[in-house]
């Protein structure tokens, strides 16, 4: 009956009118991984894999590449690379010629690279002696490329934190473009990023809702240097992440008869759990795949893989905390007694994670990194990481910030909030900034920025066009394949319904 269902599931792929070619090839390669049981599964991780209380996020059954690779580019364009047969760059073109042609050799789990680099460091030092239309015109080919071809909201760039020539002319770029891809991080740090700067970056995000913004302060200690991917994925240089594996806190809360029960059995049993199912992944990875033993991009010092962690990832926990309070009425995110539950959880899931001992994860000590992952295009009743289910969000920004604030500490890998804003928020770009600088120098770590009623709107984490979503719901076919993940998304969380902020 099984392999009956694969070749069902295999033909339909092969005959469907709504993916593109590109689109049927990565599908029919997992199909492929799918079709091999290679991984000596641990007992405790089937138990509540079969509840899908823990996810393997859809890796596949044969990991061979790591989930994010984060490339150090700034490297490779000083010393070019052997096996690609480039010479280091002397100019723009040359530099923008040498980078696409590596972005197409950069694995990740979408096949594509998630990471594009520190574009304006990257780019900056070739634009000496352009005039800046000069420049735009080379910048915007460039980004028009990446669009089109890498067309996978997953991949990201970064911008900042230091200010520029090439930083503001690249968000005046993808400010007129409007793409979604790729999907924008500008660092931020007080002291360091001029307010003029930030103010252009959020005009730039209520225009397309690209860029994010990070905290670069809170980031900058976890390793030496770091870049930004996927859904807002904090991960080391020359490294990234093996996988991404996570608890699903709402179905593992329903498996309990109480709260004490949850918290004392279920909860440490499934943590242990998910870790024994990740140390088997990562072994198979690292010990049979083959891939640090061949990449080219290991031999030229591109990544190593003793930069590579794993990412323990949780979601739901305002579900969880809402499940478990069911018969006090209390909610997470709006009442003291749901959210110290909800960071009594955490504490118990940070504690594991931080002691968990997990080999081959040299860059974060020998143990995983807690991340807030922000879901999965089927997830029903499963609120991204620890964000606020919509519907429930304080009257209040600055509320819901605090909230955020005291959680987001527990996240070296990644943890991100997102408002919509009136569009009025143009007319007072500093205002959105205080809110910023206020919320980070509390300890959020990423806010995500957009207009309520533009036609880019962040998901997950990535961004996606209500215009094409239409087009796919109305059985066209659409160049980037997250619309396919976010058109599920954004009708199954109601993401038209979150709470419209003004800059006031």
């Amino acid at each position: 009956m099984e392999n009956v269902t694969t070749t069902q599931e295999t033909y339909e792929i092969l005959t469907s009118r709504r993916l593109t070619y590109q689109q049927k090839i990565i599908q029919l390669a997992k199909q492929a991984e799918n079709s091999l049981d290679v991984l000596n599964i641990p007992e405790k991780f089937s138990k509540y894999f079969e509840t899908r209380a823990l996810c393997d996020m859809n890796e596949g059954n044969a990991p061979y590449r790591p989930r994010y690779v984060m490339v150090d580019y700034q490297r490779f364009l000083m010393q070019g690379s052997e096996f690609l047969k480039i010479a280091p760059p002397n100019t723009l073109d040359e530099a923008i010629f040498a980078l696409l042609t590596l972005y197409y050799h950069v694995p990740s789990i979408t096949t594509m690279p998630v990471y594009l680099g520190n574009l304006d460091v990257l780019l900056d030092p070739f634009i000496v002696g352009l005039s800046d239309e000069a420049v735009k015109t080379k910048f915007k080919l460039f980004l028009n490329y990446i669009d089109r071809t890498i067309a996978d909201g997953y991949c990201h760039a970064n911008l900042g934190p230091e200010d520029l020539r090439a930083t503001r002319l690249l968000l005046e770029c993808e400010q007129e473009l409007q793409n979604a891809v790729p999907n924008f991080t500008m660092k931020y740090e007080v002291g360091v990023t001029p307010d003029d700067l930030m103010e252009k970056a959020i005009l730039c995000a209520l225009t397309c809702a690209n860029p994010a913004i990070a905290n670069h302060k809170a980031h900058k200690d976890t390793y030496w240097d770091y870049g930004v991917s996927s859904c807002y994925n904090v991960l080391p240089l020359r490294g990234g992440s093996y996988i991404l594996s996570r608890v699903v806190i709402p179905r593992l809360a329903k498996m309990a008869e109480s709260t004490e029960q949850f918290l004392n059995e279920i909860l440490p049993e499934a943590l242990q759990g998910l870790g024994e199912y990740m140390d088997e992944r990562i072994r198979f990875l690292v010990e049979e795949s083959g891939f640090f033993q061949s990449s080219f991009l290991v031999k030229e010092g591109l990544i190593e893989r003793e930069n590579f962690t794993g990412m323990f990832g949780i979601a739901g926990l305002c579900d969880g905390v809402n499940y478990l309070l069911r018969d006090s009425g209390k909610r997470y995110g709006n009442d003291p007694e749901a959210d110290d539950l909800a960071e009594q959880i955490l504490k118990i899931i940070s504690d594991f994670v931080a002691t968990y001992p997990a080999k081959y994860c040299e860059v974060s000590g020998g143990h995983y990194y807690l991340h807030a992952q922000a879901g999965l295009s089927t997830d029903i009743g499963v609120t991204s990481g620890i964000r606020i289910v919509v519907g429930d969000e304080p009257e209040s920004i600055y509320d819901h910030l605090r909230h955020s604030a005291r959680l987001h500490k527990y996240f070296p890998t990644g943890c991100s909030d997102i408002f919509p804003f009136e569009g009025t928020a143009k007319n007072n770009p500093a205002a959105v900034l205080d809110i910023i600088k206020g919320a980070f120098s509390i300890g959020d770590k990423y806010i995500a920025i957009y207009q309520s009623d533009g036609d880019l709107v962040r998901i997950t984490g990535y961004l996606a066009k209500r215009s094409d979503i239409e087009k796919y719901d109305n059985g066209e076919v659409v160049l980037q394949d997250t619309v396919q993940n976010g058109s599920t998304n954004y009708k199954l969380n109601r993401l038209d319904e979150r709470k419209v902020r003004s800059h006031a």
